[in-house]
């Protein structure tokens, strides 16, 4: 029950097969994989805010995974810890364990920390 009285809302699977469910699927795959890629502090939602995939119900920012012959594009924010040529190496391996020899457009939308954070 929602907390208001109201049945919360339960979203409708995607049919099998279904090209938005599937990239849906994929895209909270990608981010879970790139989320623990060390150096990665967090997704990003790009500089215009279109980085992302629509899921039922909401949406995935910082990845998007679009029609099969488009490259899966990732905004990040990394952290000082690591070269960013490392952690874009790494995060782009991460994306193949999923989508194979796909092309993988990565954005690096800001780096934070301080220069005597390891």
């Amino acid at each position: 029950m929602h907390p208001q009285g109201e049945p919360a809302a339960v979203p409708a699977a995607d049919p099998p097969g279904d090209p938005a469910g599937d990239a849906a699927a994929v895209a909270a795959q990608l981010a879970a994989l790139i989320e623990r890629v060390p150096g990665v502090a967090a997704l990003h939602a790009g500089t215009y805010g279109d980085v992302r995939t629509y899921l039922p119900g909401g949406r995935l920012t910082g990845v998007r995974v679009g029609q099969p012959d488009e490259p899966v594009e990732v905004a990040l924010v990394l952290g000082l810890g690591r070269p960013i040529p490392a952690v874009v190496a790494d995060v782009r391996k991460a994306v193949a364990t999923v989508c194979g020899d796909r092309p993988v457009d990565v954005t690096v939308a800001d780096v934070i920390g301080t220069w005597d954070t390891p």
